[in-house]
């Protein structure tokens, strides 16, 4: 076998080399899709409930938040959005695929620890929920962790102040002040 035979062949190898591994890290779709999805919490056709309070538009970020922001003004282009998904630990999810009913006990320990609150989307899109009143969410003055608890690995449609940075996707919810 001739040197071009030889290098053509190994090129042929690395370009199906190559697909293989493109075909393999694929994003898309839901981690560890095997693990069940709450079947008494509800379905993407219909939520168990909803979260968040609706507000008008200019009104996306609270006085604090804008207080806050650098030079008084919030990043632009934020916009309210009502997504549906299930309520899921962001670390255990993202770590190790957890979500579901399976996973529920452990991510109400993991949110009462103080670990981040994700939503996931029927298409797998991942969402990180927080609090949108700065200071108050700051100084735990909200109560938003609990109704996290409480709905961990529900399905739920949540509504909140959109945000994303560099692909990070995040839903500020209104309405967990505590009174």
């Amino acid at each position: 076998m001739t040197n071009r035979m030889k290098t053509i062949l190994a090129s042929v190898g690395v370009c199906l080399l190559g697909t293989m591994l493109v075909a393999q890290t694929k994003k898309g779709g839901i981690l560890q899709p095997q693990m069940t999805v709450a079947p008494e919490g509800g379905s993407y056709e219909k939520p168990m409930g909803k979260i968040g309070k609706a507000v008008a538009k200019g009104e996306e970020w609270s006085a604090t938040t804008i207080g806050a922001a650098v030079d008084g003004k919030p990043n632009p282009g934020a916009k309210e959005m009502t997504v549906v998904g299930e309520i899921l630990d962001f670390s255990c999810y993202m770590q190790i695929g957890k979500h579901g009913d399976k996973h529920r006990a452990c991510a109400q320990k993991c949110f009462t620890a103080g670990q981040p609150i994700g939503l996931l989307a029927k298409d797998g899109t991942m969402y990180m929920l927080m609090e949108e009143e700065h200071d108050l969410r700051r100084d735990g003055l909200t109560d938003f962790r609990k109704a996290a608890i409480d709905h961990a690995a529900h399905i739920m449609e949540v509504t909140g102040t959109f945000w994303e940075h560099n692909g990070v996707k995040a839903l500020y919810v209104h309405g967990y002040t505590k009174q």
